[in-house]
């Protein structure tokens, strides 16, 4: 038999009705644990791709601003929303399962991993540094030097796709790159650390190489000689240019060959990059399901992460068969070469009087 009050409720006049509260779910509290503390080095290595020591640092930076005010409805710690945030880059994950894993809500998770990336990449200024000063310069040309003897490098450029949903719009099918998924076009340049000194995360997925780099900040720097006698090692996606050396199609000499070889050697530096920062973090190979402005963030709070992890010398977590990261694809993009060289004269000039001063006359 039903209730009474559900009876009068169901014969009470719609005046009534519409001034009736709904009945509203008791708020239940979920228990939440400090990984940091619960998990040795290594267990939390596995499951936020980050040490301890990395954690610790990021937190020192971004603590006041993710506090609140008071501890009303037990508030959600600093550590716990930025270990919340590292669990969702770590794995990729839904949000449902990444709150609860941590304790808290669908909605509080995404509210909190949003939040928290913002903030991370906010640090953007401290950790991705391009060598500015004749002292840095000096010394990043030193140590890719070591690499395969190629001379006055002082950095390694090139562009990789980091996989999105599809945003729908007019304008969606701008993402979709050349291997038909929808992706943002991330151009970035490292040091011989592989650590990212240098990251455009804005266009789209269809957008070639060489025109992101054309629009950076980068290129204007380097047209404006901020950067001294530094090169830049691309491949043949990028115009061959004073500061911006490239490989030669078809070397005849054996001082071409020679300085193919380097190139090569030394440039692949950056597609060890892309490898170790997507193997660190694979929301960046699996894709994220957000939307256009939540995206760019977290490829710069994941850029950051990174760099701190190499700076705390942070061992290279192993790969997550549970994962299915799609390697073999992304490792065939970093690969694929079957690109138009468009030198420039000025460019091309640079090369080859290099190819004639320095490595016609290297030692093998």
């Amino acid at each position: 038999m039903m209730p009474q009050h559900l009876l009068n409720l169901l014969f009470s006049d719609d005046e009534d009705i519409v001034n009736v509260r709904p009945i509203r779910r008791r708020k239940r509290f979920k228990h939440r644990i400090n990984y940091l503390e619960e998990l040795d080095d290594i267990e939390f290595i596995m499951r936020f791709r980050i040490s301890k020591r990395s954690v610790l640092s990021v937190l020192q930076h971004i603590r006041e601003e993710l506090e609140f005010a008071t501890n009303k409805n037990k508030a959600i710690s600093p550590m716990i929303q930025l270990l919340l945030t590292l669990r969702v880059y770590a794995t990729g994950s839904f949000l449902i399962s990444a709150g609860n894993f941590s304790g808290v809500s669908t909605t509080s998770a995404h509210y909190i991993v949003h939040r928290v990336s913002r903030t991370i990449a906010r640090l953007r200024p401290l950790y991705i540094h391009f060598p500015n000063t004749e002292e840095e310069i000096r010394k990043e040309q030193q140590q890719f030097y070591k690499i395969a003897r190629f001379p006055r490098v002082i950095g390694c450029i090139d562009c990789t796709h980091i996989r999105v949903q599809s945003f729908g719009g007019e304008d969606a099918e701008l993402f979709r790159n050349r291997k038909g998924y929808f992706s943002i076009n991330t151009q970035a340049t490292c040091n011989s650390n592989l650590q990212i000194t240098d990251i455009v995360a804005r266009w789209q997925g269809s957008v070639h190489d060489s025109t992101i780099f054309n629009n950076s900040r980068l290129r204007a720097n380097f047209e404006n000689a901020a950067y001294g006698n530094g090169f830049l090692l691309g491949d043949s996606a990028y115009p061959s240019k004073r500061y911006l050396l490239t490989p030669l199609i078809t070397p005849q000499t054996a001082a071409e060959r020679l300085y193919n070889e380097s190139h090569i050697r030394t440039r692949n530096i950056i597609e060890r990059l892309f490898g170790v920062w997507k193997r660190r973090f694979p929301i960046l190979a699996l894709g994220m399901r957000y939307h256009l402005q939540r995206v760019m963030p977290i490829i710069i709070a994941t850029a950051v992460l990174h760099n701190i992890a190499r700076q705390n010398n942070d061992p290279q977590p192993d790969d997550d068969p549970n994962l299915d990261l799609p390697w073999d694809h992304m490792l065939a993009e970093c690969n694929i070469n079957q690109r138009i060289n468009n030198d420039e004269v000025a460019g091309a000039t640079v090369r080859t009087e290099l190819i004639h001063t320095y490595f016609a006359n290297i030692r093998v």
